[in-house]
């Protein structure tokens, strides 16, 4: 199996066993959901628009290095409610999450530090969607914010089929090289030209491999933007834990923008 591992710059698999919880709202269906990975119980969340009839594209959304919470959660209902059947899925198993950076590292080198069972869980997640009644199982996307940017960015490179992949201010540094001919995912990345997670020796390091590799990618650094741009929460976290992450309102917007404009394309048989 290619070497996959990915850093967060500064900070057999199973199908469902269960799922509870489901909540209606404007349509939009919300599941907990269990699935596993190696024996270990992974607690995603699932959401889907009741009103579209058949399948459509799926979206796997990896969460930050905070583990899956409700920030998570809540881009799986967005992209629920633009047509696609959306999974905030669970890298670190058990659901579980970080209340401290300390944890938080603990829990990203958990991962890290054993490729197999990174791609084991990703994997995990990934069959489940396509398994889904509402989920075409041949249009899959995934979506990370910060370490789950560079899990997506990883797992696009090792050769993981997706469609698609867009990475929101995500670690550049270790993650698994491109090579020609694997990562056939169109790649977005959504960088902090502020976020002082990233350097530019990082950032020319991504693009000369992606370059060499063929891969179809675009990256955009959004001017001001610091780390962890597109989470509300960002400033409180910078305030509480003394870290150099914002909130930015208009890179949040524009990025989803170009989420939206890269997925319209590659699913625009869809219809999505």
């Amino acid at each position: 199996m290619r070497r996959v591992l990915f850093v967060l710059a500064a900070l057999a698999v199973g199908c469902s066993s269960g799922e509870q919880s489901t909540e209606m709202k404007n349509n939009i269906v919300t599941k907990e959901v269990e699935y596993s990975a190696d024996n270990v119980a992974m607690k995603g969340f699932l959401a889907y628009d009741s009103n579209i009839e058949g399948q459509r594209p799926g979206v796997l959304v990896v969460h930050e290095w905070w583990g899956h919470n409700a920030y998570a959660r809540e881009r799986a209902k967005k992209l629920a409610e633009l047509g696609y059947t959306a999974l905030a899925v669970d890298m670190y198993g058990d659901g579980k999450q970080a209340e401290h950076p300390d944890d938080a590292m603990k829990f990203v080198m958990e991962v890290v530090s054993n490729a197999e069972v990174a791609v084991a869980r990703f994997n995990a997640a990934l069959d489940f969607l396509k398994n889904q009644p509402t989920t075409n199982p041949e249009k899959i996307a995934a979506i990370g914010y910060c370490f789950g940017g560079s899990v997506v960015l990883s797992m696009a490179n090792s050769g993981v089929d997706l469609d698609a992949v867009a990475s929101f201010h995500g670690g550049l540094q270790g993650i698994a090289p491109a090579q020609p001919g694997v990562n056939k995912a169109k790649v977005l990345v959504c960088n902090g030209a502020a976020d002082q997670m990233v350097t530019q020796e990082q950032i020319d390091a991504f693009k000369k491999n992606l370059d060499e590799a063929d891969v179809d990618y675009e990256f955009i650094n959004y001017e001001g933007a610091m780390h962890s741009f597109t989470n509300p929460m960002a400033d409180s976290f910078a305030v509480k834990f003394n870290m150099p992450l914002a909130y930015n309102a208009e890179a949040d917007r524009q990025s989803w923008e170009k989420m939206k404009e890269l997925f319209n394309s590659v699913f625009k048989s869809s219809g999505n």
